[in-house]
């Protein structure tokens, strides 16, 4: 699971993959109010002093800032990277 944080943490998404998270700021980046986007893995758990679950935690991963030069072209770049088979041994 992912989190998706943009407009000054105004606004946040969860989404289920890193595809998923790239796809989205390729789609909403140039009508966001800002340009950096902080994306948030799933941490560890957090557990209640009695042992429960007491929910999720995420801690940041990386910051995409889309005003940055050539910003586009390697999400595009990352993204066509994640969608090509594994490639195995020489045959």
């Amino acid at each position: 699971m992912f989190q998706l944080r943009f407009d000054g943490g105004r606004q946040q998404r969860y989404l289920p993959d890193h595809r998923s998270v790239l796809r989205y700021v390729l789609m909403i980046g140039p009508h966001a109010a800002d340009t950096a986007f902080e994306v948030w893995t799933e941490g560890a758990p957090v557990r209640l002093a009695d042992g429960s679950p007491g929910g999720r935690t995420f801690e940041l991963a990386e910051v995409i800032d889309v005003a940055a030069p050539g910003a586009y072209d390697r999400l595009r770049a990352a993204l066509a990277a994640d969608a090509a088979p594994a490639r195995t041994g020489a045959g």
